[in-house]
């Protein structure tokens, strides 16, 4: 099975999250080929614009639990959230169905995010006796203000596409269906545009690069200690039955 598609058309690069029977989460393996791809993209010369999406009309029900359990000390998904971070063409997120976890912290991380109506957002970190990842405690309070970042990240319940979008999670909310077209509209708008005066708008946009990595290695070192707690061992053997 392939565990990220690729394709490259008009100097545009979509990689696909395609694990359909786990509701696409993402276990190491699919953490370590997604940050392949998205460092690939960066490093070819024909790509202008990344475009990440996932197979099924789901985009990612999140971290595969059974990880957390099997190998609690891996660092694979912030590895994958800094390949988004130092990643200096623009990459864009199609988001259907379902986006839980990292696969919600991820789009702090894009620069665009197309989302369709029915998607049904999650940060259930702390329900799992985790914490927050992907500097998520740093930008989503900063973008959706320190009252709806706390409920989001302390409270983890499920919430619509119309929150993520007001939470600034997404740019705008399509009917369902229709988030890849409108982030492939996206990315042929921008390399409509001059290439490196899109490239040095993005780097100016995050001049607060280094404060948001070093945020994601903070978490990390929680989270990581946090999945060898009583709480999320409990939590997570709870889920997984």
């Amino acid at each position: 099975m392939s565990l990220i598609v690729e394709t490259t058309e008009s100097g545009v690069r979509v990689l696909t999250i395609n694990r359909s029977a786990k509701r696409n989460a993402l276990d190491i393996q699919m953490y370590r080929a997604l940050a392949a791809g998205v460092v690939a993209a960066e490093r070819d010369p024909e790509v202008d614009v990344t475009v990440v999406t996932g197979h099924g009309g789901r985009f990612t029900s999140g971290n595969d639990l059974a990880d957390f359990r099997d190998d609690p000390d891996s660092r694979a998904a912030f590895d994958l959230l800094h390949s988004l971070v130092e990643a200096e063409k623009p990459i864009i997120a199609a988001v259907e169905g379902v986006a839980v976890g990292i696969g919600a912290s991820m789009l702090l991380h894009c620069d665009l995010a197309f989302a369709g109506r029915s998607t049904v957002f999650s940060l259930p970190f702390v329900k799992l006796g985790l914490t927050p990842e992907g500097a998520s405690t740093l930008l989503l309070s900063r973008i959706a203000g320190y009252k709806t970042a706390s409920e989001l990240l302390l409270l983890g319940d499920n919430f619509d596409a119309d929150r993520a979008e007001r939470a600034g999670l997404v740019n705008r909310v399509v009917p369902d269906g229709d988030a890849l077209t409108a982030a492939l509209d996206a990315a042929a708008a921008l390399r409509a545009l001059p290439a490196e005066s899109v490239r040095l708008t993005k780097r100016l946009l995050h001049r607060d690069k280094v404060e948001v990595l070093r945020v994601i290695d903070e978490e990390a070192e929680h989270f990581i200690e946090r999945c060898h707690s009583a709480d999320a061992k409990a939590a997570i053997a709870r889920f997984l039955g």
